[in-house]
């Protein structure tokens, strides 16, 4: 077994060489990383082919064996990941606010690293060096733990990452990936305390429940995504049926696709129909309330479980409401406070829903596919965090780091 003592020990010396290092010193490496990832695409996809043999002998569904998926333009997309995030402007040191006291102290705060960030994860390998990169531009060093049924896949990238780290001549101790496979070393992950600042699950719902009510390290969650998408009475019904399928079927196994379809009963027969017929090209299995069914062809009836599911598959929950205070009550009960949208062309309605819908993001005529730290300008994301304290959202490099307070006197004491 690992001895993580160790790999804490070696992490906390890495990460004090880079709080010395300058931002163009951390851009530099960056781009390093990134093209090492593309020269080495061959070896990172030939190892991925071996962990993609194992998932589909395993059974693996077809949305986990695509997040499990590496080739050429996934690597490419990972390496251009790190080239804007080593484009983006460096948080570390930013004075975020100052102000005079009547006694004469300056007092103000300053953006600093967490320390030592720990990752548990699942079958993504492109996890990998978005997680890197992030807390690298960001101070931090880091120490990964990803899941058994992407091993090969993040060893060989990990090397790739520790090739262009050694080129700049850095330690790639502020990397390092935990290859032991045993349960208890996961547990012994979360209690270490004594190096770890921060520990963040990313998978799905039964590994971050085990992390948050097992850790001893503070947790930052990132959850599970049961997104809905409610298409209101004044929708555009085009817009409606472009959106959803591209919410639920662009990739089935992501967080940010459409699990639940919320629609008013005065638009149920104009729109299920055609979009019923639609998603059939895509094998998408519709399980629906009654009123739905009726104009479902090959529909399946819903049951309660329906509604607070992920699937991650080529499924999709169809339930009919009245009214938009029925569709607003109905999300905010069984989502998970990911990601929700609504299709309307009532700009009430659309200012509603971004009021009252309890979420880390919220839509209005969008896909929830955007949610993703690429897409909203972070250059990468570490995850999606759907709790409330610290971070909430796509997490980039704000959310990486914490603040201290810089107090300038001038001879001040205390009366």
């Amino acid at each position: 077994m690992i001895n993580l003592q160790e790999t804490g020990r070696r992490a906390e010396e890495a990460k004090k060489i880079l709080a010395k290092c300058s931002t163009g010193q951390k851009n530099e490496a960056l781009r390093a990383c990134a093209d090492a990832l593309e020269r080495d695409a061959a070896i990172i996809i030939r190892e991925n082919a071996k962990d993609m043999e194992k998932g589909r002998a395993k059974g693996m569904s077809a949305g986990l064996l695509d997040r499990l998926l590496l080739n050429e333009a996934r690597i490419a997309g990972m390496a251009d990941g790190l080239r804007q995030v080593a484009a983006l402007p460096d948080p570390i040191g930013e004075v975020v606010r100052m102000s005079t006291r009547p006694n004469g102290l300056i007092v103000g705060q300053k953006r600093v690293p967490l320390g030592v960030v720990g990752m548990i994860y699942e079958a993504r390998p492109n996890v990998t060096p978005d997680a890197f990169g992030l807390c690298f531009k960001t101070g931090n060093a880091v120490i990964l733990k990803g899941g058994s049924d992407a091993l090969c896949s993040n060893i060989a990238i990990v090397d790739s990452l520790w090739s262009g780290l050694e080129k700049c001549g850095l330690p790639k101790d502020v990397l390092q990936l935990i290859t032991d496979t045993d349960r208890q070393t996961a547990v012994e992950l979360m209690r270490l305390n004594e190096y770890l600042d921060v520990l963040i699950p990313r998978g799905g719902a039964g590994l971050i429940r085990t992390v948050v009510q097992n850790s001893t390290v503070p947790v930052i969650e990132t959850g599970v995504g049961n997104c809905h998408i409610y298409v209101d009475e004044s929708a555009d019904l085009a817009m409606a049926e472009n959106i959803i399928i591209n919410a639920k079927t662009q990739r089935v196994g992501v967080c940010n696709a459409c699990e639940s379809l919320v629609v008013h009963s005065a638009v149920l027969e104009k729109l299920l129909p055609s979009l019923t017929e639609k998603l059939s090209a895509f094998s998408v299995e519709m399980r629906c309330d009654e009123r739905a069914l009726a104009f479902v062809k090959g529909g399946v009836p819903a049951t309660e479980e329906d509604w607070g599911t992920e699937y991650l598959d080529y499924i999709l929950s169809v339930k009919t409401v009245d009214s938009f205070d029925e569709a607003v009550a109905h999300i905010n009960r069984y989502n998970t406070g990911h990601s929700e949208a609504i299709i309307t062309e009532s700009y009430t309605n659309a200012q509603r829903f971004l009021e009252e819908i309890d979420a880390a993001c919220v839509y209005v005529n969008a896909s929830t596919r955007f949610t993703d730290g690429n897409e909203f300008g972070l250059g990468a994301e570490i995850g999606i965090s759907t709790q409330k304290l610290h971070a909430r959202g796509p997490m980039g490099l704000e959310a990486l780091t914490t603040t201290k307070h810089i107090i300038y006197g001038s001879g001040q004491v205390r009366q």
